[in-house]
């Protein structure tokens, strides 16, 4: 059914609108404010300053605001702000932290949004606080009276470093709702499945001794040699059975990345720390994974007698999929115009799956400047970005 809104509906919205800045002005103060997440405290920040502000400006559009402090990690924060109420809705749902930078490979202040070639350059302008200021002039349209379910906006902490912003609204249950967009920078293009991604390490700890007598040692060199053709063996048993070609690169890969042993030529070497990186696709479990590994790799230690330690550099992120019919996938690619696609790069999905959710990751700005100096979002993105994202909110709010 078609939504009209009478003339004093129409003067309500427009005088709670004006208490919020507008678009460029909100990406300004968002980009203003750094929120740095990194596993290095040098460069690690708080992001309650944006939290609040984002808060601030929800409030002032009728929204109810809750922020949740992250458990275990002191100056980290989520905010959920929701405009009416229901058992279904939506969520439009962004990180609030950004990666760190190189000030030097910078043309303009990574802190001070700038514009030039049609352009707004800042850190963190498509990846991806330039997508809160769009879902807040997108909202602007709408009073908790419009909607039969509700719509609320989530801004989660350290998605950069280790995603416990959206680990610990998954534990917590909340927000409930019945469909999430997350606005990473798609070119609004949907994305309905993406790898997962996991960091591990592997430790053989053995006997060192002169080098002239094997004998007199055990060699954790030897034995990670061997450990290493058992894990490349691995990958091309997965690579057999598993393979999406959704993606373009089809099979799920094991990155060899690093490897730090022994210390002198002429000594047997004691111990060797190997780091490597796996991509699984949908419908491989990150545990089952590791035991995989596991089962060929401890052998190799116990048979050398060496210690063994396996465990991950961090969690890892799960594997994502959304099925090619669900309803949030027909109405973004019908917005759109493009149909829903799979990516390499991982996102909080997952954890908003878990929720419940259909989930689904598509926002403005490009992955090619994610990460990147001179980080940007073009123009162009923002009038379609408002436009799909209250036809969403249409669809599933009204």
């Amino acid at each position: 059914m078609q939504h009209f809104r009478d003339d004093t509906d129409s003067r309500k919205v427009s005088s709670r609108a004006e208490t919020v800045p507008g678009v460029r002005e909100m990406l300004a103060t968002l980009i203003s404010l750094p929120s740095i997440s990194s596993a290095s405290a040098e460069w690690d920040h708080s992001n309650e300053p944006v939290v609040r502000t984002l808060g601030e400006w929800l409030e002032a559009l009728g929204f109810s605001v809750e922020i949740l402090a992250v458990p275990g990690m002191p100056g980290k924060y989520n905010l959920i702000a929701t405009l009416g109420s229901g058992s279904g809705g939506l969520v439009l749902s962004g990180h609030t932290d950004t990666v760190p930078f190189d000030d030097k490979r910078w043309q303009s202040d990574p802190f001070t949004l700038t514009e030039r070639d049609n352009r707004w350059y800042g850190l963190g302008t498509c990846d991806m606080k330039g997508f809160f200021p769009l879902a807040i002039e997108a909202a602007k349209a709408f009073t908790a009276a419009d909607l039969k379910q509700p719509l609320i906006i989530l801004a989660t902490a350290d998605e950069e470093s280790s995603m416990n912003g959206a680990k610990a609204l998954a534990e917590a249950g909340k927000p409930k709702a019945r469909y999430a967009v997350i606005g990473e920078p798609t070119s609004l293009k949907p994305v309905r499945m993406h790898k997962g991604i996991m960091m591990e390490r592997l430790t053989f700890e053995g006997q060192s001794g002169h080098s002239s007598d094997p004998g007199l040692g055990r060699n954790a060199l030897e034995g990670m040699h061997e450990a290493l053709g058992e894990l490349l063996a691995l990958r091309t048993d997965w690579q057999a059975q598993y393979s999406n070609p959704n993606f373009d690169v089809q099979v799920p890969t094991l990155n060899l990345g690093c490897i730090h042993g022994g210390d002198n030529p002429n000594r047997i070497c004691a111990r060797c720390e190997l780091h490597f990186d796996l991509r699984p696709l949908p419908g491989m479990s990150m545990e089952n994974l590791r035991q995989d590994i596991l089962h060929r790799v401890q052998p190799v230690a116990e048979r050398r007698q060496l210690i063994m330690e396996f465990e991950p550099l961090f969690e890892g992120v799960p594997p994502f999929e959304t099925p090619a019919d669900a309803a949030l996938v027909k109405a973004c690619e019908q917005l759109t115009g493009h149909t829903a696609h799979a990516v390499a790069f991982a996102t909080e999905a997952p954890w908003l799956q878990k929720l419940g959710m259909e989930t689904l990751v598509m926002g403005p700005g490009s992955i090619d400047q994610a990460h990147q100096p001179d980080e940007f979002l073009e123009l162009s993105q923002l009038e379609p970005t408002v436009k799909i994202l209250r036809g969403l909110i249409q669809q599933f709010c009204l």
